[in-house]
């Protein structure tokens, strides 16, 4: 087989950027290990508002369960800081509905798909790559111009291409379970020690379901699952809220820190497989639909003018970075500062912004997508500064 473009992995960005490359010009196959697209899940299923958007998709019931106003964030002591958007901010979807409309999108555009092909390696030939795969427990061969790697935390593209690892990985667990939330159209969301350098959520799919989970980093982080346990059994926010029918369990790893270097000669690395995930939340769809379109446009325009070296292909780099660059670079910090914080820290924080003006502020400016901006917002107006006592000046240091 002989294609301009191959994209490895089904998911949002790797739909995405064979979309784009198809809509730019180029010959695309789309090439996924698994037997189904959206599976396994390995996501809590929570989408701002943004990150719809630049999927270029319409808010449907063909993918969203549930419309997110607000949340409720825990204190370690139990104190809630409740904060209402007043109108939708973010959505809960079935990511096998989702990834499936992305992949029937980038096929209506043109892109050939192949499941349950396996790429193990990746020869570089002169003007072109070849790949070899393993499609159907078949070896095969494809030949190819460009190879974009969407395949995930664990990615062959990158790992063959030589383009490194991502800064850290959070290990996640989440249940799907009988759970009655104090408000179906807001989240809750726990910081501290319940997981340590990350926190633990619950996300209602409607007024009687909710995903409930948590990540760790550090040395805790192969025990997830006991953190989760734990979290369910002794916190008093959630014990006697849910039930003991378990409906899904999905377990995964969240990179955080993007690669060095996302493209190389005949490659681009794109999304989870790149860490182009916000460090604030941990999640991937929205800044990996922004660079798969990059991705699939710089790839078709370097099938168009035949140079597929790393000189031409470095602006996707040089684009990505200067589109969301700063953003996770700012979210890193902010990860970095929460994971140094102790439950004191926690309580006095969410102490210090719990009256009318912070919650008012954050209801206005807080986007799960953007977190930058209610922190810019926070530093620009002097008569926030007080609220916050000594945190205003870790948060400016990280700016």
């Amino acid at each position: 087989m002989e294609y301009d473009i191959v994209v490895a992995g089904a998911g949002p960005a790797g739909s995405i950027a064979a979309r784009y490359a198809a809509l730019n010009g180029a010959n695309v196959l789309l090439i996924e290990e698994h037997a189904s697209i959206g599976s396994p899940v390995e996501c809590t299923g929570l989408l701002g508002t943004r990150a719809i958007t630049e999927c270029d998709l319409d808010p449907c019931n063909d993918f969203i369960l549930n419309e997110i106003s607000g949340a409720f964030v825990y204190s370690p002591s139990g104190q809630c800081l409740d904060i209402d958007g007043k109108k939708t901010k973010a959505y809960v979807v079935s990511r096998k509905a989702l990834d499936k409309k992305l992949v029937s999108a980038a096929v209506d555009a043109g892109v050939d798909v192949s499941l349950r092909t396996k790429l193990v390696n990746i020869h570089w030939c002169n003007d072109h790559q070849e790949l070899i795969v393993f499609h159907n427990g078949i070896k095969k061969k494809i030949k190819t111009r460009i190879v974009i790697g969407a395949d995930g935390i664990k990615s062959k593209v990158a790992k063959v291409s030589g383009l490194g690892n991502v800064k850290e990985i959070i290990s996640g667990v989440q249940i799907e379970t009988l759970y009655r939330s104090k408000n179906s159209n807001f989240v809750e969301v726990f910081p501290g020690s319940v997981a340590p350098g990350f926190f633990a959520w619950t996300v209602p799919v409607n007024q009687n379901i909710s995903r409930i989970g948590l990540g760790i980093s550090g040395i805790e982080s192969s025990n997830a699952l006991g953190y989760l346990r734990s979290f369910l059994n002794s916190n008093s926010n959630v014990f006697g809220r849910h039930g003991d029918s378990l409906l899904d369990v999905t377990i995964g790893g969240i990179p955080l820190g993007p690669l060095k270097r996302t493209a190389s000669d005949g490659v681009l690395v794109v999304g989870d497989a790149a860490g182009q995930v916000k460090p604030t939340s941990g999640g991937g769809i929205y800044p990996g639909a922004i660079c798969a379109k990059i991705a699939g446009k710089v790839a078709a325009d370097s099938v168009s003018d035949e140079d597929a070296s790393l000189d031409y292909l470095c602006q996707y780099e040089k684009k990505w970075r200067k589109e969301i660059g700063p953003e996770i670079d700012m979210g890193m910090k902010l990860h970095e500062l929460a994971g140094k914080f102790t439950d004191d820290d926690w309580n006095d924080l969410l102490r210090s912004v719990n009256n009318a003006h912070m919650k008012k502020m954050i209801a206005q400016y807080g986007d799960i997508d953007t977190p930058s901006t209610l922190v810019k917002e926070m530093l620009t107006l002097r008569n926030s500064f007080h609220l916050m006592g000594p945190f205003k000046s870790v948060i400016r240091a990280i700016l």
